[in-house]
């Protein structure tokens, strides 16, 4: 945005010598940006997708298996199908919000819509770690409930673990790997996501100082 803050002083200032660009030119600018950003989180929203369904197709035979045994596969299978469903249609947002952008004509729709697009990432990512939080904790009180069964199902007995005190070590350890994940998804959302957000916010800042003047 540095740039076009230098154009916008070269378009106030009277020397004849330097390029001069209207505010109009300016808005095409900020409007290309805007739009291409919102290109790039439609994109990376649908490679994140098919990350997360390349994922869940490369589940090793014998995971299904225990999960089939501990009668828990029907619930994996149905929440994974809601959760990529409401993914999709989040990407169907993006889509529609690029596309809305891409063909705005003035100033005010487009800080409008450059909100709406921010609003939207927010609700993205607040679903995505709060649906992880939610699945993990009910999974989490449904295998401590059938902790027993779950030790016989994964054999840990010829393993030489005991069956005194595994319900918590295993609790324990699906809280820590699961504030770890957390924190790796907040980590790529802040880093990915973030970025492209910051400089929706530049834009946007731009555009009502334009539209200010």
């Amino acid at each position: 945005m540095d740039n076009l803050e230098i154009l916008k002083e070269q378009w106030k200032s009277g020397d004849r010598e330097l390029p001069k660009l209207s505010y109009k030119e300016i808005y095409k600018m900020l409007l290309k940006k805007s739009s291409s950003i919102v290109k790039w989180i439609f994109i990376i929203s649908i490679a994140e997708l098919l990350f997360w369904l390349s994922l869940y197709f490369i589940i090793p035979d014998s995971n299904l298996e225990i999960m089939s045994k501990m009668e828990i596969g029907d619930f994996i299978l149905y929440s994974n199908i809601i959760h990529f469903t409401i993914f999709g249609v989040f990407i169907y947002y993006f889509y529609i919000n690029f596309k809305s952008i891409k063909v705005t004509d003035n100033t005010k729709n487009l800080m409008n819509r450059i909100l709406r697009t921010r609003r939207t990432v927010k609700y993205f990512v607040y679903y995505n770690i709060g649906m992880f939080i939610i699945s993990s904790i009910i999974l989490d009180i449904f295998f401590y409930n059938r902790s027993e069964q779950l030790y016989n199902v994964m054999d840990f007995a010829s393993q030489g673990v005991p069956l005194e005190n595994f319900a918590t070590v295993f609790i324990i350890s699906q809280i820590v790997v699961g504030i770890l994940v957390v924190g790796l998804l907040m980590l790529f959302y802040w880093l990915v996501y973030g970025l492209l957000l910051r400089r929706l916010r530049s834009n946007y800042k731009e555009l009502k100082k334009i539209d200010q003047e």
